[in-house]
């Protein structure tokens, strides 16, 4: 109970602070495990991890929506967010994303013993057309696009950063990466722009029970596809889920954004059992200290992601609510301000003056997404390409 405590508030912490990321806390207890481990069970220490992996997934999309400062799972969910909390709709913005996130969690238990059953016999071949499979995702997304040029120079150029990216002699080479790619670009965007925000309302934005019964498979099914493929996350899955679930609306995107978001963390722990392939950082550090997963073991994480979810459900509305009803009377271009510099610190922290560098270099092409209004998606290429490079044969 104490670990599943502090794994809520762990995760609270970083889903609240732009740019600390789960990743970076999961690294720091596998570094102390050695001391930990005389106290405790690896499987404990996993608790934890799940329990802040999950909690992340609900409280992320308060920065995300209300100071545009989202992660790579979050970034697709600014447009349709920041649209509703110019509208003054932000609370309802995120309670949508956050209902999404429950019925994930919903659905995430419902499917484990599919996944488990499915997955070993089918990921083999996929592992041998991997290069195959990540090359025709990414053209479709980029095909899915209406500026189809600007999307695949976007793939490309944060591709070709990426690569350049991880082979530098960086510790953190993703915080950069990804914190100037889709957060601090997104946050130059909001103080150059000068926004204003309207006075938010504390109402119940609402979704039809049709698109969300287009929603639950739809999540699943892209959810399912891009959790065991290298490269491929929430944002990709979000696109190709929106895909298969036909004309949903904004408020819909966010209800899927979220179930996409917390059936991808939740499959990751799925994947170290089915496939002994983990493919989240957070995933890796458990498999590490767990060596092997066994069915018992999976199931107790399960019940773990559920309870940590719901109470994660109430306190991202809690928060959410706080953040309505103080952000418009901040100045919204100095809470950008004061973020940024922050995250530049941390930058220089954890990576570096090198560090510094890939950051400004990868905000850049943050911009001119943003001002070519090409989905951000795209900037994933940054790890795609890398993926890609790695699998091809020769």
């Amino acid at each position: 109970m104490l670990t599943l405590i502090l794994g809520i508030f762990a995760g609270t912490i970083t889903g609240l602070m732009p740019g600390l990321h789960i990743n970076l806390v999961a690294l720091l207890l596998f570094s102390a495990s050695g001391f930990l481990l005389d106290f405790t069970s690896a499987s404990v220490l996993v608790c934890f991890i799940v329990a802040m992996t999950i909690t992340h997934t609900f409280l992320d999309f308060i920065p995300s929506i209300f100071l545009a400062a989202p992660s790579s799972e979050t970034a697709l969910s600014v447009m349709p967010g920041h649209e509703l909390l110019l509208q003054g709709e932000g609370y309802g913005a995120c309670r949508l994303a956050v209902i999404g996130c429950f019925l994930g969690l919903i659905i995430l238990l419902v499917s484990a013993p599919f996944l488990i059953a499915f997955l070993s016999h089918i990921y083999p071949w996929l592992h041998r057309y991997m290069a195959a499979i990540l090359v025709t995702a990414s053209l479709f997304l980029i095909l899915c696009d209406k500026n189809k040029f600007m999307a695949a120079f976007l793939f490309l150029i944060s591709g070709i950063l990426g690569v350049a990216t991880l082979s530098l002699p960086l510790k953190q080479p993703l915080f950069p990466l990804l914190t100037g790619l889709f957060g601090t670009s997104m946050l130059f965007t909001s103080i150059k722009q000068k926004t204003i925000l309207p006075k938010q309302n504390i109402s119940r934005v609402r979704i039809s029970k049709k698109e969300i019964c287009k929603i639950i498979p739809a999540s699943f099914v892209s959810s399912s596809l891009c959790s065991f493929l290298p490269g491929l996350g929430a944002a990709q899955a979000a696109v190709i889920g929106s895909d298969i679930s036909g004309k949903i609306s904004r408020r819909g995107f966010l209800v899927l954004l979220g179930a996409i978001s917390t059936l991808v963390a939740g499959m990751n722990f799925v994947a170290i059992y089915a496939i002994s392939k983990p493919r989240s950082g957070v995933a890796v550090i458990a498999e590490k200290l767990l060596e092997s997963l066994t069915l018992q073991q999976l199931w107790l994480f399960l019940v773990v992601a559920l309870v940590a979810g719901s109470v994660a459900f109430f306190l991202s509305l809690f928060f959410a609510r706080i953040f309505a009803l103080k952000i418009s009377s901040i100045s919204y271009s100095k809470i950008s301000t004061i973020i940024l510099g922050l995250l530049v610190i941390l930058c220089i922290i954890f990576s570096g003056w090198l560090g510094l560098l890939v950051l400004i270099t990868a905000t850049t092409i943050g911009i001119i997404a943003i001002e070519s209004g090409t989905r951000k998606m795209h900037l994933m290429g940054s790890i795609m390409l890398p993926v890609i490079l790695w699998f091809l044969p020769f």
